[in-house]
Order: C-alpha cells, then sequence, then structure tokens
C-alpha cells in the first residue's frame, strides 16, 4: 500500500493530472490531492503504466500546478460505508451528506466497482413489481431484477414519470421489504429540489436513499454516483434481503463525461466521439441489476436517459438497448396532445414481461388482453392516418370503432395524473372497457373463456357508470 506523497506532476489536461515516478498505483486506488494553500482533493487513478499514473480528479482542476500540488495515493479502491440509517437520506454525487445529517459511519464498508452478476448465479426474474403506471403495468410490464430503461428526449416529462415510478412502485406481496435508491446524474438544482420535495411529500422518502449529482458539480463525479446507487442498493438487496428498484438519471450525462475522459487522456474516438470502451462501461452498470440464487433480495433497474436530437440511433440509447432487457420509449407527439405520460406503447418492449404476468401474477387474462390492445391500437393509428387523407366519413364501420379505440387507449390508458397511482385490476379493467364496443369476432388475440368472464364485467361495471 503506497503512502509517499509524490510532487512531480508532468502534466494537466481538462480533469486529469499525470504523475511520473509512480512504482505500485493500482488501477482505481484513491488519491489524496493537496496544494499548497492546504486545499485537499480526491481523485482515482484510471491508468498506470512504466512509473506513469494517470489520475482523474473529483472536483476542478483550476488552481493546480506542476510544481504546488503533491499527490498521496492511499492504497485502497473507491469505497462506501453503507447502513440501515441510509434509508431516508440524501447525499451528494460523492457520497457525502446533502441533508444536513450526519456522516454514515459503519464497519461495513463497500468497494464502490463493484461487478455484474455471474450468470450461473442468475435466478431467473419472475416477480412482478406494481409502478401504478397503466402503460408499464399494463404493457411493458416491470419484472423483479430486470433492467428497464426509458428513453426520453430534451423537454420531455422523464422527471416526472421517474418520481411517480419512484412513489408508487411496490411489490403485491406487503410482507416483503422494498424500498426505492434513486441516483440523480448531472440535474440541476431546480430538477434536484423538485425531487426531494415530491419524495417528502408523498412520504416515500423513508424507504428511499437519494444521491444527487448536480450539474454545477464537476463533471468527474458523475462517473461515481450511479457506482454509488447501486452498491447501496445491493447492501440493502443481499444484505438486508430488500428488493430495491434503482433509478438512474440521466444516463446521457454519465456517458458525456465518459467522453471528455477519453478527450483528456487523447484516444482514438469511437462513434461520433465516445470511447469504444463505452459499451462495457455501461454493462458493468446494468449488469449489476438482478436477483442471486439464494439470496431474497432483488435489484430491479430503471435508468432513464434523454436521446440527443430523439435520435433512437445514437450510441447511447442504442448501447443500452442492447444490454438491457427491453426499454420504455416517451414519444413527443403524444406529449404535444397532452397525454401525460407521453409513452408510447407501440415502440416499447418488456422482453421479460411474459415472466412476471399471468395467474397468481397478476391476472390469468393479462397477456392475451395486452396482446388484442397492441393490435387494436395499432389499427386504429393506420385507421387515424387513413382519415387524415379520406376523412372520418369515408372509412368503414370497423376502422371508425378501431379510431375511437387508440384515440380513447391514449385518453383514458396512458394518460394518467401525476398523483394516480392504479393498481394491476384497475389497469387491466380500463384495457376491458376500451375493448368493449368492438364485436367479439375481432377479439382474435383473446381466449373466448376468458371474453366470456371478463368482457362481461366490463359492461356491467359501464352500465353502472352510466345510470
Amino acid at each position: 500500500m503506497s503512502k509517499i506523497a509524490y510532487k512531480n506532476l508532468s502534466k494537466i489536461a481538462g480533469p486529469l493530472i499525470f504523475i511520473e515516478g509512480v512504482k505500485d498505483a493500482a488501477y482505481g486506488e484513491m488519491v489524496e490531492i493537496k496544494l499548497t494553500n492546504g486545499e485537499r482533493r480526491k481523485g482515482q487513478v484510471l491508468d498506470t503504466r512504466e512509473g506513469l499514473a494517470v489520475v482523474q480528479v473529483f472536483g476542478q482542476t483550476y488552481g493546480l500546478g506542476t510544481d504546488n500540488t503533491s499527490t498521496k495515493f492511499v492504497g485502497e479502491t473507491a469505497m462506501i460505508s453503507v447502513s440501515d440509517e441510509m434509508l431516508g437520506r440524501t447525499f451528494d454525487g460523492l457520497g457525502n451528506p446533502r441533508d444536513n445529517g450526519p456522516k454514515i459511519i459503519s464497519k461495513e464498508r463497500y468497494d464502490l466497482v463493484g461487478s455484474g452478476i455471474n450468470p450461473y448465479s442468475r435466478e431467473e426474474p419472475s416477480e412482478f413489481i406494481q409502478t401504478g403506471m397503466s402503460n408499464i403495468d399494463g404493457m411493458n410490464t416491470l419484472v423483479r431484477g430486470q433492467k428497464l430503461p426509458i428513453f426520453s428526449g430534451a423537454g420531455l416529462p422523464h422527471n416526472l414519470l421517474a418520481s411517480q415510478i419512484a412513489r408508487q412502485a411496490k411489490v403485491l406481496a406487503s410482507s416483503e421489504s422494498f424500498s426505492v435508491v434513486f441516483g440523480a446524474i448531472g440535474i440541476t438544482s431546480e430538477e434536484a429540489n423538485f425531487f426531494v420535495k415530491q419524495f417528502e411529500e408523498s412520504g416515500a422518502l423513508g424507504r428511499s436513499v437519494l444521491f444527487l449529482n448536480l450539474s454545477s458539480d464537476p463533471s468527474m463525479e458523475r462517473i461515481l454516483t450511479p457506482r454509488l446507487a447501486l452498491t447501496t442498493a445491493e447492501f440493502l438487496a443481499y444484505e438486508r434481503e430488500m428488493h430495491v428498484l434503482v433509478i438512474l438519471t440521466d444516463m446521457t450525462n454519465y456517458c458525456e463525461a465518459l467522453r471528455e475522459i477519453s478527450a483528456a487522456r487523447e484516444e482514438v474516438p469511437g462513434r461520433r466521439g465516445y470511447p469504444g470502451y463505452m459499451y462495457t462501461d455501461l454493462a458493468s452498470i446494468y449488469e449489476r441489476a438482478g436477483k442471486i440464487k439464494g439470496r431474497k433480495g432483488s435489484v430491479t433497474q430503471i435508468p432513464i436517459l434523454a436521446m440527443p436530437a430523439d435520435d433512437i440511433t445514437h450510441p447511447i440509447p442504442d448501447l443500452t438497448g442492447y444490454i438491457t432487457e427491453g426499454q420504455i420509449v416517451m414519444s413527443r407527439e403524444l406529449h404535444r396532445l397532452n397525454i401525460q405520460p407521453p409513452v408510447d406503447v407501440l415502440t416499447s418492449l418488456s422482453r421479460l414481461m411474459n415472466q412476471g404476468i399471468g395467474s397468481g401474477r397478476t391476472r390469468e387474462d393479462h397477456r392475451n388482453l395486452a396482446d388484442q390492445l397492441y393490435a387494436a391500437y395499432a389499427q386504429g393509428k393506420d385507421a387515424r392516418a387513413l382519415a387524415a387523407i379520406v376523412g372520418e366519413e369515408a372509412l368503414s364501420e370497423i376502422d371508425r370503432k378501431f379510431l375511437s379505440i387508440a384515440n380513447n387507449f391514449e385518453r383514458k390508458f396512458v394518460n394518467q395524473g401525476v398523483d394516480e397511482n392504479r393498481s394491476i385490476e384497475q389497469t387491466l379493467g380500463i384495457g376491458w372497457e376500451l375493448l368493449s364496443d368492438l364485436p367479439e369476432s375481432e377479439m382474435k388475440r383473446i381466449k373466448p373463456e376468458f371474453i366470456a368472464k371478463y368482457r362481461k364485467k366490463s359492461l356491467e361495471v359501464e352500465s353502472d357508470n352510466e345510470e
């Protein structure tokens, strides 16, 4: 373990400093940086070779110089003290208290880097998480241990959706502990205050841990923030046997910090200037979600990213889609129509949905109903496009029914108040109501026994409401 103080900085490039004459620095080792005026900063070894250590500085490099700075390698990687007392607390992007509370002091200290779960040790996700959002619960169901990203765009209300999921999400078996770890990366002070207020007013803060990295904070801190959140989640899941939902927003800011480091190291850029190892780096974050055989807890991830220029083929959403198990896509068109949250269910997907729904989990008719709603909505959107050309009067009677279903699907099923928490029964009930005017001959994706059982119920409820 190296404790020698070095004063031979050879170069400062953006957020990086280069130290010569270092013999035994380890990758990921933490570094203490001291200026002549006594000011201290922290850094981490990013690369080491032939007596040269490259250190990324967590903070500004302003004031650092090759002749007035000493560095000390502390002999350990980035660690975080973890404790049950973290629940209900708010921290900054480096894990320091942000709520004027005491610093977390614990014998249990975890390495931030962590690792993805060994595929052999993974338990297949199979349990439903109710978010209270119809467009997710009904059409793109979230399952414990899944990683399901939200693809958004600049100006779209993904923060509202994130806070609503964080407040409402729960496991239906009330005997099991459930908590939320929220990691905000590069957000504004206004957004940070919004999230804290949402958690406090809803009472969800007591079961949550918040890590807030602000846009005014040094960009290098964004590299640590998601790892702080995931390390805390792993402690709560595997040591305290909780089911933990991790929400990370905005992963685009994280990737921009990666690109900044890569440029400072003068690496050969990959697509759009992002480093060639970005896929591996993102996988080291996303693959920490899951369930482990023999352990009761689980870590479920919802990373949120704003697609630059709404481009789903951009490297960040593109690579994220390869690693994760589906995506929830937000639509600018629906946002203009004042549909909240503006989720486009046709381009969204949950690859693990079938493993978390059905009899004993949600309801026996869930899969059939979702398939029929997908088909009816898609057919209704086609009818809408046709009506824009020939007029609605020129449509056939059945096309007008599908058009009506598409309009009602957006207004009643996808559209949902920011404080509206729907149970899975309510979500499925709304789905059956939408199909109430559709002839049975057109319900080709639902078993006849389900039509007989649930369609009758929805018609009875509808007639009661009219009375």
